[in-house]
Formats: C-alpha cells, sequence, structure tokens
C-alpha cells in the first residue's frame, strides 16, 4: 500500500476504516462512529484525517483517551500513537453542505453521495489525496422501508426501533472519493455475469417498466469488458442505481455506480437518450480508476480517456462497428471545433472534461491501432496486474506498450498527449478504415454542389441500405431545397424504417403545403419523443388552424423524463384561448406544480421556461423562479439566476422580489438579495 506523508519527515499508512453512520433526513445530518487502523512508520508529530466542518467526541488512540485537534477541514491527532500499528476511534456529526444530497420527499425522498475527486470528507472522515487507499467497511442506519447502498459485500441486515442498520464490507483497498451511500425505495433484479459475478440492478418501484429499456445489454457489456481487458472485474459484487437530480451521469464508486434517473427510460425514450454508453464507462471505470487510480491530475486521463474509449468498444460489440466508428467521428469533430480554443493537452491537470474523456480516448485509439489489438490487449493486461490496487502515472502505462511493440511511443506521446493540437488528418485517416465512414465523407463532399445535380444520388442513398448516418445526411442536404424539388425525396424518407433520418425530416422540413400534413403528422407518434416534440411544434407554427386536432392527438403523452411532451402540451393548451375553455386553471396549477421542489431539476426547468413564455409577468411564476435560485444542480440554478438578473430590469419585479424576500428561506433569500444588489 502506498504511503502517504503527513510531515516532512515521517510516513504512516491508513489499513482500513470501520465506519457505522446514521442519516437523518428531515435535519439533513449525518453522525457515526469510526475506527481506523493504521501503521506508523516513523517519527510522526501529527496525523491528519480530512474532515469538512465536523464535531468529533470520545477520541481514543489504541483505546486510551487521546488528544486532539479539529478545525474546519481537518481531525488532527498529535498524541497517543507509537510505531507501528494503531487504531483511532471517534464519534462524529456533521450537516454536509455537498457531497451527501438529500432530495425528494415522502416514500420518494432519496439521500446519495457523490464524493468525485476528494469530497467525500464532507460526510465521512476519511483522505481528500487519492493516492491513500484502504479499505472501507461501512455500516449505515436509516429508516424501516428504505434500501440503503454502500461498497462491497452486504454482510447482513437488522432492524430495531423503526431503523435498519446495513453491513457492508470491503476486501480490496480504494481512494476515499469512491466510497458512497444511496439510500430510496428501490426494488431489484439480480443478474449473473459469465464469470459468475453478481449484478444488482436497481429501480424506484413505479419504474418497473422500464427496467429492460434502461438497463439493456447490461450483461453483454460486463462479459464483454472482462474478454476484453483480460482482467477479472476487480471485485465481488457490482451495482447499479439511478438517483433523481443527479449531478452528472454516472459515477463509478468502487463495485456500485450512481447514475442519474434522466437514463431511467421506457422502449421509446431509450431511441433518444439511454444509458447504454454510461453504463460501460462507468464499469470500465472499476478497472481503470478504481482498481488503479492516477497520482495526480496531469495523468487523469488515465482513468477518464480510458473508461471513455472502453465504452466505446463495449457498443462496438453489442450495436456495431458503424456506430463505433461514427461516435468516433462525432467525438472528432466536437474535440476539433473546440481545439481552436481549447489548446491544454491531455496530459495536464488544467485540461477540459472534453480533453481528458474524448481526447484521451482518440489518443487510445490511436495507439491501439498503431501496436495491433492483440499487443495492446497485452499491455493493458499487464498494466493493470503490475499496479493493482495502487496509484499510477502515465509513464506505467507506456512502458508496457513498449515491452510488446516497436511502435514509437514517444512520438505518441509527443503529439497526442503533450500537445495540445487535434491532429485531424491523422483522425481521418483512421475513420477510413470503415466502409460507412468513406461513404459518408463522400457524400459530404456533394454538400456544395446544387440540388439538380445529386438527386439521383441522393435518391439512390435514400432506397439504399446504407447505414443511417449516411441517409440522415441526405436529408440534411435537402434543408434548403424548394418543396418541389424535394417532394419525392422527403416522402421517400419519410417512408424508411429510420427513426434518425425521420427526426432529419421533422428537423429541416422547413415550409410545407397543406397536402403533406397528413404524412407529417404521423411524426406524432413516431418511436422517438424527441420527434414527437419537433413535430408537436412544427404542425401547430405551421397549421394554426389544426392546433385543437394536434393538441387532442397528443394529450396523455408525457414523453422523457423531464416530461418534455406533457409540459409543451399544457403549453400550448393553456395559449390556446378556445381549447379546455373550462380547465383553464387545473392545466395552469398542473403546469406550476411542475415547478416546485417534489419534481426533479429538470422538470422544473422545463416549466418555468415554459410559464415565462406564457406569462413573463406571474407572481407565481416569478416566486418559482427565485425558489430555483438554490439548489445542487447547476443546470437549474444557473437558469434562474438568468431569469431573474433579466427580469430585475422591469420595475415591477423589482418591486415584487423586494417584497418577497421575507417569506423566502435564508439560502434562497440571501441569493436573492445579491442579485438585487447587483
Amino acid at each position: 500500500m502506498l504511503l502517504v506523508f503527513v510531515s516532512t519527515w515521517a510516513q504512516v499508512d491508513f489499513k482500513t476504516l470501520d465506519a457505522n453512520v446514521s442519516i437523518d433526513f428531515e435535519k439533513r445530518f449525518v453522525s457515526g462512529i469510526c475506527e481506523f487502523e493504521f501503521e506508523v512508520k516513523g517519527k510522526v508529530d501529527s496525523i491528519r484525517i480530512d474532515a469538512v466542518s465536523m464535531s468529533f467526541s470520545n477520541l481514543k488512540i489504541n483505546k486510551k483517551v487521546g488528544a486532539f485537534k479539529a478545525n474546519s477541514k481537518q481531525l488532527v491527532l498529535y498524541k497517543g500513537f507509537k510505531q507501528g500499528k494503531n487504531t483511532v476511534s471517534f464519534q462524529y456529526s456533521a450537516q454536509p453542505t455537498q457531497t451527501m444530497y438529500f432530495v425528494g420527499e415522502g416514500d420518494g425522498l432519496q439521500v446519495w453521495t457523490q464524493g468525485q475527486g476528494k469530497n467525500t470528507s464532507h460526510w465521512l472522515p476519511s483522505f481528500d489525496d487519492a493516492n491513500e487507499k484502504l479499505i472501507f467497511n461501512i455500516t449505515a442506519s436509516f429508516a424501516d422501508g428504505f434500501t440503503v447502498l454502500s461498497n462491497g459485500v452486504l454482510k447482513g441486515t437488522e432492524k430495531k426501533n423503526g431503523k435498519t442498520t446495513w453491513r457492508y464490507a470491503m476486501q480490496k483497498p480504494m481512494s476515499s472519493y469512491l466510497v458512497m451511500l444511496a439510500i430510496g425505495k428501490f426494488d431489484r433484479q439480480v443478474l449473473e455475469s459469465a464469470s459468475g459475478i453478481r449484478q444488482e440492478l436497481y429501480y424506484r418501484p413505479e419504474d418497473a417498466d422500464k427496467f429492460e429499456p434502461t438497463y439493456r445489454y447490461s450483461t453483454e457489456i460486463f462479459d464483454y469488458l472482462e474478454r476484453e481487458i483480460g482482467v477479472d472485474y476487480p471485485w465481488q459484487v457490482y451495482r447499479q442505481v439511478p438517483v433523481r437530480d443527479f449531478l452528472y451521469g454516472g459515477m463509478e464508486n468502487t463495485t456500485a455506480t450512481i447514475f442519474t434517473q434522466d437514463y431511467v427510460v421506457d422502449a421509446i425514450g431509450f431511441n433518444d437518450r439511454n444509458y447504454v454508453n454510461v453504463n460501460a464507462h462507468e464499469l470500465a471505470h472499476q478497472w481503470f480508476g478504481d482498481i488503479i487510480t492516477a497520482k495526480h491530475g496531469d495523468h487523469h486521463w488515465l482513468q477518464e480517456g480510458f473508461a471513455t474509449y472502453y465504452a466505446l468498444l463495449a457498443e462496438r460489440a453489442v450495436i456495431g462497428e458503424d456506430h463505433f466508428f461514427w461516435k468516433l467521428y462525432e467525438n472528432a469533430r466536437e474535440i476539433s471545433q473546440a481545439s481552436r480554443t481549447d489548446t491544454i493537452p491531455v496530459m495536464n491537470a488544467k485540461a477540459s472534461s472534453l480533453t481528458f474523456y474524448k481526447k484521451g480516448a482518440w489518443a487510445l485509439h490511436v495507439l491501439r491501432t498503431g501496436v495491433g489489438e492483440d499487443a495492446f490487449r497485452t499491455a493493458v493486461k499487464t498494466y493493470l496486474e503490475k499496479h493493482a490496487f495502487k496509484n499510477v502515472e502515465t509513464e506505467d502505462f507506456l512502458s508496457e506498450i513498449r515491452k510488446v511493440s516497436d511502435f514509437d511511443v514517444d512520438l505518441f506521446k509527443r503529439r497526442w498527449l503533450e500537445s495540445g493540437e487535434f491532429h485531424v488528418d491523422e483522425a481521418v485517416g483512421l475513420l477510413t478504415h470503415n466502409a460507412m465512414m468513406r461513404s459518408y465523407f463522400d457524400l459530404v463532399e456533394l454538400a456544395p454542389m446544387p440540388f439538380d445535380e445529386k438527386r439521383e444520388t441522393l435518391l439512390r442513398v435514400l432506397h439504399s441500405d446504407m447505414p443511417e448516418p449516411i441517409k440522415e445526411e441526405a436529408v440534411l442536404q435537402l434543408s434548403d431545397v424548394s418543396w418541389e424539388k424535394k417532394e419525392q425525396l422527403i416522402r421517400d424518407a419519410m417512408a424508411t424504417n429510420s427513426i434518425v433520418v425521420r427526426q432529419a425530416v421533422a428537423a429541416t422540413i422547413g415550409k410545407m403545403p397543406e397536402s403533406f400534413y397528413a404524412e407529417y403528422s404521423k411524426l406524432l407518434e413516431d418511436e422517438s419523443y424527441i420527434t414527437r416534440e419537433i413535430a408537436i411544434r412544427t404542425l401547430i407554427n405551421q397549421f394554426p388552424d389544426k392546433r385543437n386536432e394536434i393538441l387532442d392527438r397528443t394529450k396523455g403523452m408525457i414523453g422523457l423524463g423531464d416530461r418534455n411532451l406533457r409540459i409543451l402540451w399544457l403549453t400550448y393548451a393553456l395559449m390556446a384561448t378556445d381549447y379546455e375553455k373550462t380547465r383553464k386553471l387545473a392545466l395552469y396549477d398542473e403546469l406550476l406544480d411542475y415547478t416546485t421542489p417534489k419534481w426533479e431539476a429538470s422538470i422544473r426547468q422545463n416549466a418555468l421556461r415554459n410559464l415565462m413564455h406564457i406569462s413573463p409577468t406571474d407572481t407565481h411564476v416569478l416566486e418559482a423562479v427565485a425558489r430555483a435560485l438554490v439548489h445542487h444542480k447547476w443546470q437549474l440554478t444557473k437558469y434562474a439566476r438568468d431569469t431573474v438578473r433579466s427580469n430585475l430590469k422591469k420595475e415591477s419585479v423589482r418591486e415584487f422580489y423586494s417584497e418577497l424576500l421575507p417569506k423566502l428561506d435564508e439560502r434562497t433569500r440571501v441569493e436573492l438579495e445579491r442579485l438585487l444588489k447587483e
């Protein structure tokens, strides 16, 4: 195990943490008892454990009362330990302002953690330095009827006084940022990998019918990654659980991935936004990030670049070769555009997420292609086995590449890891290894050509068995063509069995004649909620006299997790003076209700945006925007801040917000006062 320097002349090695924690949802409070085992390997003046804004009591070192100090960031031990093996135990309590989140209410309440980087110390005494790895055994108590998840194997549960205690244990060490808790009302299905690893897949009871599309390909992805990486899954169990208002797409906590509820979808929603890539990405992290961890930020790509690339490889295995190359192309296009201003290289702690993730993945594709798949696989296997449960630098990986190939690793490192440039020509050359991409590039070259000269080519594409991206490009090249010239091609595109192609038609149709209304309106039942949303907007805008008919046809639709179709329907229904006249108040109340904290942030933001469009000076709406100023999801709070700032230009709104201040909770009041003073 690696050593952590706690002074300039001493070393301390922490081995284990046994923590027994209890969570109070109403008070947003966590308390517990911790016992660390550690070894002192030299003379040491103090030992520090990261602990943000915590209170401590009953501290004992080697079972005797110990001397300690606590500041806003750390617990400092300075007497009572000795060279060799030691223990320290104590009680603690905290009211986390980040990292542990309390969301929802009633049976829908959830508690979950997100310690990415170095933030676990906000709810659990631990170590902000990812180089300090230890074995965590977490016991957690919460109200009966709720599921409590943590890292490792569940050793047992015990009910007492209305609470259930869940005991989890790990066998191998990990960095503190990978410790997790997730609490909520969850059901689960248990699957098993080909190697016998237990996979526990969780979901809310009301989402039972969404289980299959949400977790589609999970076992196939697991089995593929074990085969491709060549190293057995390094832990005893693997769990996945979706939570509401999660900060990111997912987080690779050791043995237990947390991901956003937004990826819980039905069969139609799967076509718009699915969990497949994130699923593979977070699982790949169990090797790249969890079993081996970067020593510092310059090598962060060893986690994110690898997880991104292996997720693409897994998608190739379950979806296909063309999909793999198309995703590489989309990533290359995004990196190329960003590289005009984003010049920080992959091997730099200040690199952007795009660079760490997607450019890092592209670097690995260049390397894997240049070295050869078998040699690359051998190097990765040796790299993981040699450094298992330790911390690594880029050279640890590249040295294994050098052993299996005469590939110019130094040139690769300079071009792809140490340079801020994205080598477009090299990327395009690798993309053309795929036949679909060659056909796609050939078609793109026709884009400037007059329509009459390429009409037959586009028609042949739409009638061919070519992959979807090529047919989509054919439709996109029709966007500026007059209806009279493109009508037949549009009708042919609509007749394809392709959601992607039909969505391209929906989005680029332009002005259409009424004779095409019946055909286009079929998109209101398309197997895509995004296509349906585009179609509703387009049809109502182009055929306002058919608005009520369109609303009748789409009345019961909900859509994606952000309720995109329901909120859009309510908006149009409220704006239509002659539609549902007697239910206007009920429709308004429903839309306004979606802005309240009982709903997820994406729903609140969607509803607020639509209400601001309908009635931007409505005091109920203005208050709802103000109450969205404080939330852990930055997207919602940014929208609220920007909207408040814009509206404060109106004196009546400024007066309303000034009068609202006393009615707000302290955090919201402080945030609104700050905006009023700008």
